[in-house]
Parts: structure tokens; sequence; C-alpha cells
């Protein structure tokens, strides 16, 4: 790791572990842990990772290792039903309660200090959250990276179904934890299985064949789109965040697929009064612990220390530091998220522009044809692993059922901190569609690159036209001179997520597929943030 990957800290302690450790959880049920730890006496605090995904590679080395060489506890222990733990794995429903047991073992431990802090990605973050519903008082700090806290978001953002980062999910966390010759066969046939178990229908049987046979957690998602459903009952613990007391760190990446949630966690937690600081680099979810790890363990083992050891030198001076692509630095350190700015708004027009006024003749909206049976590819974008985040778009944009809207080139740079959505007036011929927006980079070689982007499902009861706002996400962007801005408008992107079949039928059993007519009338708008200069500089 250290020879591949530049900024890593040099070990303080030579470390040891004690591994196969028997935890009880709530029930009994064993939760295999390993216990890393240095070599040296003295008290040193102790790190909870609890994972779904195994403790073999890469949680052993990237957190058993360099946290215990740091002089740290590290108990790394499998959730249950996963990595040789006994009982059954559910995707939410004990890890509070068996996050507690780990905890209420420690304490029995001769070498647990009384002094607990938490880490992890992704799922890794999610337990740290039900966790903190009701905050054990050792717990001193909590570093959540890439991390969700509602699945419900994760599985429907926008009202449709996640259907590529789900099944990529589900196979991780069916097979990863069985160590790595499992996980790559499992990879290997997904990638041969993704095209066919997009295309055929019903979804909730064509999936099967790429993941070896039903996963019951993924049927459930699947079959139950609304949040308010008793389905999903208790999986939402960003509640947490509300009234925390416990300093957290938080780290997303501008393509992540958590980012959104990352960033709801932000808002609460300042809104709660809990000391909180925010990194959000230019990764993706993969990403963020491959090339940015340098980064997000430096800024992780900061923060722990700051608040486990009572140093706090390797601290930044603001709350918030993010990456701005473009400028002179591209690490920008700022008081607060989003820094203070002012929308700006750019309207489409009827020849393909983007312009700072509202057309006059507003009379004719702009269509296109959506059909599910050769439905709009996904190109990019926030994907929990595989193809690139950024990408060319100009074969995406070349198809007749997408909409580009573009300024003339910028006369001077435009830099965007904050939300982006688009704001607009939609109607259908079949009341049953998605509607996708995309903010792009026009390069001078007229590259079209994706900066952010976001889905919304329309609801059949709308009325017509309706105002739809699609949340395209955050970002922290720079425009250079001479570029262009764009907005993409479509009917979905598959297979990222599942294609609105045009019929009403529920997405895991639907069967038939019926083509939409999709309007965009006047005045639609792109709205972009628009930095305060000073916090762009």
């Amino acid at each position: 790791m250290r020879r591949s990957m530049r900024g890593l800290p040099p070990k303080l302690h030579d470390i040891a572990y004690e591994p196969g450790l028997v935890v009880p959880a709530a029930d009994g049920s064993p939760l295999l842990t390993d216990h890393y730890f240095p070599l040296d006496d003295g008290d040193f605090p102790t790190l909870l990772v609890r994972s779904p995904y195994g403790r073999g590679f890469p949680w052993a080395p990237m957190y058993g290792v360099l946290l215990a060489e740091q002089g740290f506890h590290v108990v790394l222990q499998s959730c249950r039903g996963t990595g040789g733990s006994g009982g059954d794995f559910h995707l939410w429903r004990n890890e509070a309660a068996d996050g507690q047991a780990a905890v209420a073992w420690l304490r029995q431990q001769p070498w647990f200090s009384g002094v607990l802090g938490t880490i992890g990605p992704s799922y890794l973050g999610y337990v740290q959250w039900a966790l903190a519903m009701d905050p054990p008082r050792e717990l001193r700090a909590m570093v959540v990276q890439i991390g969700m806290h509602d699945p419900h978001g994760f599985f429907h953002p926008g009202g449709a179904f996640a259907l590529e980062n789900a099944l990529v999910v589900a196979m991780g966390l069916t097979t990863q934890h069985r160590g790595v010759p499992s996980f790559l066969r499992a990879t290997l046939r997904l990638q041969r299985h993704m095209r066919k178990a997009a295309a055929d229908l019903p979804l909730a049987e064509a999936y099967r064949p790429a993941l070896g046979g039903p996963v019951p957690f993924l049927d459930g998602a699947m079959a139950h789109p609304d949040a308010g459903d008793v389905h999903w009952d208790g999986a939402d613990v960003g509640s947490a965040a509300y009234g925390l007391r416990v300093p957290t760190a938080l780290i997303g990446g501008w393509h992540d697929v958590h980012l959104d949630q990352t960033l709801q966690q932000y808002e609460r937690l300042r809104r709660a009064g809990c000391e909180t600081a925010l990194l959000v680099g230019p990764w993706s979810h993969q990403s963020a612990l491959q090339q940015g790890w340098p980064e997000v363990f430096t800024e992780s083992l900061a923060w722990l220390r700051a608040h486990l050891c009572g140093d706090s030198s390797g601290l930044r001076p603001t709350r918030v530091r993010v990456h701005l692509p473009g400028g002179q630095r591209s690490w920008q350190d700022l008081p607060d998220w989003p820094p203070a700015r002012r929308d700006r708004h750019w309207y489409v027009d009827t020849g393909g522009t983007l312009a700072s006024r509202a057309p006059e003749d507003t009379t004719e909206p702009l269509s296109f044809r959506y059909d599910p049976a050769d439905p709009t590819p996904s190109l990019g974008g926030a994907l929990v692993a595989g193809k690139a985040a950024q990408a060319d778009n100009r074969p995406l944009e070349a198809r007749n059922d997408v909409l580009t809207f573009t300024t003339a080139p910028l006369p001077e740079p435009v830099t965007i901190l904050g939300p982006v959505s688009a704001i607009l007036q939609i109607s259908t011929d079949t009341g049953h569609a998605d509607v996708f927006a995309r903010l792009c980079d026009i390069d001078p070689q007229n590259r079209s690159t994706n900066v952010c982007d976001g889905l919304r499902r329309l609801q059949p009861d709308e009325e017509s036209p309706a105002t739809v706002t699609v949340a395209m996400s955050s970002t922290a962007y720079r425009f250079p001179a001479g570029h262009r801005i764009r907005l993409q408008i479509s009917g979905g992107a598959h297979p990222r997520f599942a294609r609105n079949t045009g019929t009403g039928e529920p997405t895991a059993t639907a069967t038939r597929l019926i083509p939409v007519r999709i309007s965009l009338h006047h005045p639609s708008v792109l709205v972009l943030p628009i930095a305060d200069e000073a916090a762009a500089d």
C-alpha cells in the first residue's frame, strides 16, 4: 500500500492481532471479530469497524493495520450472517442492537480504555449511524466515509429504481465476505449477465441469473418503492444526526452515489450544533478508497487523533474542504457548505440554446419520444463501481431521445458551488415517464463532459404541463472562459436507473413496454449556484 500510494504516514508502532474472536450479538449470535493493536505499553483508544464485506482484503490493511500502526486498538467485526458470523443478514434491522452489543463486549476487555471511535465507508458508515441512534457514553468520534443513512434513498433516488447500483451492491453484500475468489467470480458473472438482466421482464426474475439466484433484501427493496411503506420502518437512521453530540467527520465525492446523503448529514449536524467537518473530493464511490485514499486516510486520522488522543495539530482551519477543478488551487477551504452564492437562471430556447432571458416565443413545446424497448443509455455518472464517473457525452447527445441546450462560449470563467437543479414544465401523452437532467461542460473541441445530474419520476396525476424540479445533486466546478454550459434532458439513463415501462405497472413485476412522448414547455430553466468570488478563490 505504501509503495503504491504516496502520502500515507509512516508507522508509529509495530502491531499484532487476534483473529476470530467471538463476540455475542444482541440475540447471542456469534459475531466473528479481529483485534489489531500496537505492541507498546500504555493506553490506546479503540476504533470499532463493523462490516458485512468480510474482515480480509481490503479492510484488514486499510483499517486494521494502518490504524493500529498509528496507535489505536482496531476491532474489525463481521456483521451477522456475513464473514462467518452467526445469524441471518438483514440490510438494516440488526445493526443498532448488534453495535451496542459490540460496545458492551468492549467494556469487558482489559485493554479497553473507555475511549471509543468509529470509522468506515459505505455500509460501514451506515452501521455508525445506527449506533449513533443511541450513542454509547464512550463514543467520542465518528468518521463516516462515502456513507449512507437511508437505504430507501439509495434504492429509489428520484422515485426510480437504481438498478445497476442495486445489483452491484447486492453482489458485494452476498459474496465479498466469502473471500476474494468468490467475489471475483461473482463480479464476472454480473458483468456477463448485466445486459440481459436489465433488458428482460419481469425485472424481479430477470436479475437472478446475474446474481446466482434470488436476493431477499433486493426483492424487498424493488417491490416497495414508497418510502412510507411499512417495509422500510427503521431503515432510515439519519435522524441520529439531529441531536448528536459526537464529533463527526464526513467524507464524500462529487461523483459518489451517496453524496446527497453525505451533504444531508452535514446539514443536520450543523443544525444540531454538533462539531463536524466535511471533505468532498473529485471521487466516485470506488475511487475515494483507491486514488483518493491518501487524502481520505489523512483527513480521517487527523479527526481521530484530535478527538480520541487530544492532538489537534492535524486539523485544518476551516470546517469544509472541497475539490474545485480548474482553478489556481484545486482544494478550496470554506467556512461552511453550501457557501455564499447567488442562483443564476438559464432559460431553454427552441433553438437549443441556454439564454439569460426567457424566450419571447413560448408557444411550441419541444418534444421527444422515449421508447423503453430502446431506452436512453446511461453514460458515466454516480455509479458504485465500474465505468468512469465522467465521460464524453457526445454519443449520448446524438440520439433523437436526448434534448440539449447550450450557452454561447463564456466570456469569463463561471464557478458554481452548491446544489444544481432544473425547473422544467413537462407534459406527456401517457402520464408515465421519467425525466433525467444533466449538466455538462463543453470544451472548445466540442467534447461534452458530465458534471452532475439527477432523475425524477413523474406521477400520473400531476397536472399537464407540470412544474417538475429535477435536483441534480451538488457540485463544485469551474467552467473556464471559452467553454460552454449545456443542459441535457432525456427520459432516463439505463441501466443506471430501471427504465420506466410506460404502463404504470410496478417496476418489479411489469411485463409490457409502452413508449411515451415527453414535451418540454416554456419557461424551463437551469438553476446554477454561482459562487461568491471570495469563496471560490
